[in-house]
Formats: C-alpha cells, structure tokens, sequence
C-alpha cells in the first residue's frame, strides 16, 4: 500500500495532494466520493474482512440493528477511519502524534480513580486538610518524585509506588495528603483534571453567588468574578477547551450504551411509568434533540481515534461546528448523574472538533465527513440528483442544518 500516496509525499509544502490517486474535486462530487467509499470498504477488507462484511450488511438493512448492536459495530469501525483518511490527506505523523498525546495523559486519569479518589479522598476527609502542613508535604512530595512536580510526574510516580505498597506506604501517605489537600482546599490553584472530585448539583444555586454587604435592608447578589464572560466583539467568551479537559469527562462518563440506557442521547425516563423524567423545575429530560452517539463519541475519543469521533458525532450533528458548548445543554440535563455534576459532553464535543481541525487540512477532513461518512449507515453518501428546487427562508442553526440535510438527500438548494 505505500505507493498509494506516492503523489502527496511529492507534493509540494502546502499543497493538497490526496492519496489512492483522487483529486481533490472528488470530495465534491458524487462519482468521486462514491470512489472515496469504495476505497475505504478496499482499505477496511484488507485489515479486517468481517468487519467489512458486517459493515457492509449494516448499511443493507440498518433499521434492524438494535442500538447496542450498532453502537458496537461504529465503535469498531472508528480507528479504520482514522487510519484510512489519515493515508488519504497524508497526515499519518501528524495523527500518530496526536493520538500518541491522548495515550500521554492516561496516567493521570488512572491515578486519579485508583488513587486520589478511590484511597486519598476515603483516606483523608474534607474536615481533616485544614490540620495539614501542605507547604511542606508539598516540599517532601517533590523530593521524593525527583525534584520536580507536575501531575503526569505525580500520576506516574504514585502508580509505580502502588504497584509495591508495602515498600512505598510512607510515599504513598505523602501522596494521599496532599492531594486530599489539593482537592479540598487547593481548588484556588491551576485548575486539575487529576486533583478532581465530583461536585453536588444544588439546582437552587447553579451559580454560586456573594452577597456584598453593602445595605442590610437590600438583598443584594453578585457573581464572583471567576465566572464573569467578557463579550469583546465577536471574540469567544470562553477559550476552547484543553484536551485534558475534554478526556477528563469522557473518563468520568460512564458509557450507558452498553446497557441501553444512555440517557444524556435518548432521555432520562422512569423506571416504573417508562415517561421522561423532569428536573426540579418541570423540565422534561428528553436528552439530546439530535439523539447524538454521544456514550461512543466519549470512548472512542479516549482511544484516540481523533477523526473516528468525530465521525460518531458527525453522523446526528453534521453541524457540529455551531453547536459544542455554545448553544445546547440538553444532554447534560438528562446525564445519569442527576445529584452531583454531569458529563460536560458539549466541552468534549468542542475539543473534538477542534482536534480535527487543527490538523493538516482539518477543515477538509471535516467537511468531507459532513457528505461521505462510513459510521452513517443510513446516509454514508449524498443520494442522487432528485430534480427538486428547494427554497429555505431563515438561515438559524435549523435553516442551515435543514439546509445540509437537503443537500445530501440530492436537492437543489437556495437559501
């Protein structure tokens, strides 16, 4: 296979040349991207010939796969999406690095199941940090994992002690304090995705709030200033988030699919009438109004299949570019965790996104996944010219989605 992309390693710096001989007006055409998909079911045969036959007959008849059923065969095709479009764009170093950096930060959500939350914060309670000296067990900490301090060093540090407990329990003690510590009283400090601890959801007070006292006879409320969103023209209010951030809660995540019962895509529904459950205040949890893949979007991202998850993503938000953790939240009202804080899938989304664009030729990869996209069962393809003209007047987030799901059904569009 290495003669395929023969052309793109001649290419110019720069210059868009795509592997297994396509030109890049093939990505806009139905002939060619019926070619693109031939292609893919080529590369996928060559790598695992089951798995393209259950693809294949997936697509045959994709309304009699129950949704766990589905959800498996998407999983499993993901990384042959990455592989297959990293050969096709010529970004297989660049993809490697990328996914090689999801694998870097294992540790420190290995550690934090098994040791910060699991052993310090049962070890040590909240009432108990303020009798704690953490200035110096900081200091004995940082000798002990060599002189210098970060939390992959700490991660990796701690699970190599755990691994001879009886040797390493005073390091192991050292360890547990301070991230007791760190969790309970170091909230203040650059915020951690290894020193984290669920947080109960109060749904009186989702935003916590001071009360000046400026007048005693006034009730007076201010928002700190920690969560202030400065508009500054058409800039973001927010940064987009790191990817420590987004694996963070796609660790967190639970994956419901695998039992069915993944709430934040399909509705939190009650266990006794089978109705959809409401919030505190008569909202009814319907989950996502896209019924996103969004249990499998989280494990695949975690793999590192950076394209294969946004591939899940883009097969019920194929406008996933408008929405991430700008415009809906649904999701998150209906997670399974409806006590303490919820799986922040609209952050992951957005980081999602952004990983692929980032990329060499991000913004093509993504937009060729918006028309040809093999985890699509019921549409990988645009269909064929139909010979209607449609008119759509509004162009919000469900004109323009409207717009796209016309386009590919083989519509003329004006919008």
């Amino acid at each position: 296979m290495d003669h395929i992309n023969k052309d793109a390693e001649d290419a110019p710096s720069g210059v868009l040349r795509l592997g297994y001989g396509f030109n890049f007006e093939d990505l806009y055409d139905h002939a060619g991207l019926a070619r693109v998909d031939e292609a893919f079911f080529g590369h996928l045969a060559v790598c695992d010939p089951g798995l393209a036959e259950k693809l294949t007959a997936a697509r045959t008849a994709p309304d009699e796969l129950d949704r766990k059923t589905e959800s498996e065969l998407l999983i499993e095709a993901s990384p042959h999406v990455d592989d297959f479009l990293a050969k096709l764009f010529n970004i297989e170093s660049e993809l490697a690095s990328l996914a090689a950096a999801h694998e870097d930060l294992d540790p420190i959500f290995t550690c934090r199941r098994i040791f910060v939350q699991r052993i310090a914060l049962k070890k040590i309670k909240a009432v108990e940090v303020a009798e704690l000296d953490h200035c110096k067990i900081e200091k004995k900490l940082t000798e002990r994992l060599g002189g210098a301090f970060d939390e992959e060093i700490y991660a990796r540090k701690v699970l190599s002690w755990m691994e001879d407990t009886d040797a390493h329990s005073d390091d192991l003690d050292l360890a547990a304090q301070y991230a007791a510590w760190r969790v309970h009283a170091g909230w203040h400090l650059t915020p951690s995705v290894l020193f984290k601890e669920p947080q109960k959801v109060d749904p009186y007070n989702l935003v916590p709030t001071l009360k000046p006292n400026i007048n005693e006879d006034i009730p007076i409320l201010e928002i700190g200033s920690e969560h202030l969103r400065r508009r500054d023209g058409f800039e973001l209010t927010e940064p987009t988030p790191s990817l420590d951030m987004a694996l963070s809660e796609g660790h967190y995540c639970i994956f419901c699919h695998n039992q069915g019962k993944d709430s934040c895509a399909h509705g939190l529904r009650d266990k006794k009438t089978g109705e959809f459950r409401t919030s505190t205040f008569d909202v009814k949890l319907a989950g996502c109004p896209l019924e996103e893949k969004i249990s499998e979007m989280h494990l695949v991202k975690m793999r590192g299949d950076v394209i294969g998850a946004l591939a899940m993503v883009v097969v019920d938000n194929p406008m996933v570019a408008a929405t991430g953790h700008r415009i809906c939240n649904d999701c998150m009202k209906s997670c399974v965790y409806q006590k303490q804080q919820p799986v922040n899938t609209p952050l992951a989304e957005t980081r999602t996104l952004a990983d692929v664009l980032e990329l060499p030729w991000g913004f093509e990869i993504y937009s060729l996944l918006t028309r040809w996209n093999p985890l699509n069962l019921r549409r990988p393809l645009p269909r064929a010219d139909s010979g209607y003209n449609v008119l759509i007047v509004g162009l919000g987030p469900s004109g323009f989605t409207l717009a796209h799901h016309l386009l590919n059904d083989g519509h003329f569009v004006a919008a």
